[in-house]
């Protein structure tokens, strides 16, 4: 398994795994897919700053994980959000595990600071991952997101990346 930048071949295969989580609706709050036309501005407001990573088995992009600037207020420069997607026949396998420890890991030569992952609270498997990376809970929306007819609730999860040279 290799986890590289995206690059705008892969976008096809990234919205292939978005739209794959959709219906299951415990990763994003989309209800219907989306395209790959959709997303190229997404893909192209990534920088090298707050990249799109993929992670490929024999060449096959099985999951993927986003850093975007959160908020999107300069203040908050040294914060990014993060975002997990893997492919559902590459689930439980360890990939996400792989693509978060990479992208903690790869923090201070970014210049972040902090992590923050928006999870739905039904959304066990997610939760476990974060939390079992040192994420804790930093804020909690109740009943936000309407899915299928069923209010659902959001935990904001964060970490303090400490840089190695501190």
């Amino acid at each position: 398994m290799q986890i590289r930048l995206a690059v705008e071949v892969d976008l096809e295969a990234i919205v292939e795994i978005y739209n794959a989580a959709i219906p299951t609706r415990l990763a994003t709050a989309d209800l219907t897919p989306v395209s790959v036309e959709s997303r190229r501005d997404w893909f192209y407001s990534h920088s090298d700053r707050y990249p799109v990573w993929v992670i490929t088995d024999h060449e096959q992009i099985i999951g993927w994980l986003s850093l975007q600037m959160f908020y999107g207020r300069i203040a908050y420069h040294k914060t990014a959000e993060v975002s997990i997607y893997i492919a559902p026949t590459h689930q439980g396998q360890g990939i996400g595990t792989k693509l978060l420890s990479y992208a903690i890991a790869t923090c201070p030569k970014l210049d972040i600071h902090q992590l923050v992952g928006f999870v739905f609270d039904h959304n066990a498997a997610s939760r476990h991952l974060f939390v079992s990376f040192g994420f804790e809970q930093w804020g909690f929306l109740p009943k936000i997101a309407e899915l299928d007819g069923t209010e659902q609730s959001l935990i904001i999860l964060g970490k303090i990346i400490h840089n190695i040279d501190s």
